[in-house]
């Protein structure tokens, strides 16, 4: 694996732990992620951090500070240029590893939706189980009609993408990644691409995981759903994760000067993380 020259000057807090007893889902270890040819743009600059299980970390930072990035990477979807990332103790950046199985085991939701537009609804959420898992099309089906039932859309599991509303795309693409009862669930700005009346919807099934205990790392510039679901925020700027720790002291008495002008900015301007 590539290394990337280490900085000194990266300020990512040490990863939080509850203790040894505590199983960790996710270990993410001093991950660098850099862009273009050498020494090229350090996009993650020694990220540590640990996810407990049924824990919610939310991660937040202005556009650029590499939060999707972190998602991407521990997706598998984007190769780290330096550290490890495990998943329940086994290494999953190993350039051996099995990509493929790994990503099984993870849920990742994007702002985009990504549904297939030529797919109904049922098609799209049933498509990996029956392709990839090799489960009869019944069985898939009937997985899916129970979690489609679950977040208010049975009756528009044979509709096409472009048939519904941005709400209910969204909690299809959820759908999609929960059918293969996933680890960790990773969810990407998932409201960005709403519109305001629709936000309330998605966030509120995003709530219901919280409530089964579903792991989840959830980047959002939603702050009051940040306050709401997070068990630890953690403030990405410049790749490094400068400030972490429970909601009520990130979001009302950060102490890193950098964290209180986010926060400061986005209560003058809403849209400021995602510009």
């Amino acid at each position: 694996m590539p290394t990337t020259p280490r900085e000194s000057a990266s300020r990512s807090t040490p990863a939080a732990s509850a203790g040894p007893s505590t199983t960790h889902v996710l270990e993410c270890r001093d991950v660098w992620k850099t862009f273009g040819r050498r020494p090229g743009t350090p996009v993650l600059r020694g990220i540590d951090l640990d996810v407990a299980e049924h824990e919610v970390v939310v991660l937040i930072g202005a556009s650029g500070s590499g939060k999707s990035t972190l998602l991407r990477c521990v997706n598998l979807l984007e190769q780290v240029s330096d550290g490890t990332i495990r998943l329940d103790g086994e290494e999953i950046t190993d350039p051996r590893a099995d990509a493929d199985r790994h990503r099984q085991r993870i849920g990742l939701v994007f702002q985009s939706f990504n549904l297939f537009p030529h797919l109904s609804v049922l098609d799209n959420v049933t498509l990996a189980p029956r392709r990839v898992h090799r489960r009869a099309r019944g069985e898939a089906e009937q997985a899916a009609m129970e979690l489609l039932t679950r977040v208010g859309l049975a009756d528009k599991a044979r509709e096409y993408p472009d048939r519904l509303s941005g709400g209910q795309q969204q909690r299809a693409a959820i759908v999609r990644a929960l059918i293969n009862s996933p680890r960790l669930m990773l969810f990407d700005e998932v409201t960005s691409a709403l519109d305001p009346e629709l936000v309330g919807e998605v966030l509120a099934l995003v709530g219901d995981l919280k409530q089964d205990g579903m792991t989840m790392v959830i980047a959002t510039h939603e702050m009051g759903f940040a306050r709401r679901v997070a068990d630890r925020v953690c403030f990405l700027d410049r790749g490094v994760i400068l400030e972490q720790g429970p909601p009520e002291q990130v979001l009302d008495d950060p102490v890193e000067p950098r964290t209180r002008q986010f926060l400061r900015r986005l209560v003058d301007d809403p849209g400021a993380a995602t510009s």
